[in-house]
């Protein structure tokens, strides 16, 4: 048995697989931030954050805190060399106009359809919606990065039943499970994990997929 914060190490090292040399990527609050420890040897990628941070580096240490810098989710970082700060405007500006490759979410919800459902649980406290819609209504690929049950409960659904984020934007899912391709509102397993089994995902799975097995 895996606890939840290496659940999540699990999710984030297969994540940042998907990285290549020249990315400009948008990790979202929380699990896909952990990704950047994990960047595969010889990959430099542009990591955007949307509080306004281009160029965020590893997370901050005892010896380079710096209260100043953090990413949106308020977690301290580090800027690599040539990075830069800007305001709202600019930063939006860069998600909205289609200049980020790769932006990776976590989700209360992912659906076959390629439907996104991130933001609100009805009837519980939400903070607010953030930058997920620009992100997602702009980013040229969009992984979601999530544990692939909560509580037990599905998470990959045939059809979300939590309001929507994006509709028909997500490219990929990743769990600790497997690894999941959305092409044409279709479900493809593309990768079974060391730590799962077919029979597994198939029990905590609520959508129907295809087994389409990659190297």
């Amino acid at each position: 048995m895996f606890d939840k914060d290496e659940v999540q190490e699990i999710i984030a090292k297969r994540v940042a697989k998907e990285f290549h040399n020249g990315d400009v990527v948008t990790l979202g609050i929380g699990l896909p931030t952990k990704a950047v420890k994990y960047l595969p040897e010889g990959v430099k990628i542009l990591i955007n954050s949307e509080n306004g941070v281009l160029g965020v580096g590893n997370y901050q240490t005892a010896e380079n805190q710096d209260d100043r810098i953090t990413n949106a989710g308020g977690v301290g970082v580090t800027i690599n060399e040539g990075g830069c700060f800007m305001d709202s405007l600019n930063v939006f500006g860069l998600m909205r106009g289609g200049h980020i490759d790769v932006t990776v979410l976590g989700a209360l919800q992912a659906d076959s359809q390629g439907n996104l459902a991130n933001w609100c649980i009805p009837g519980k406290f939400t903070p607010g919606m953030g930058g997920a819609m620009d992100l997602v209504a702009g980013t040229k690929k969009l992984i979601v990065a999530m544990e692939h049950t909560a509580k037990g409960m599905p998470k990959i659904m045939n059809h979300c039943t939590l309001p929507l984020t994006a509709a028909g934007k997500v490219n990929m899912i990743i769990t600790e499970k497997g690894v999941f391709e959305i092409v044409n509102q279709q479900l493809f397993l593309t990768q079974i994990s060391p730590i799962s089994s077919l029979d597994d995902i198939r029990a905590t799975t609520e959508a129907d997929f295809i087994v389409a097995l990659k190297n």
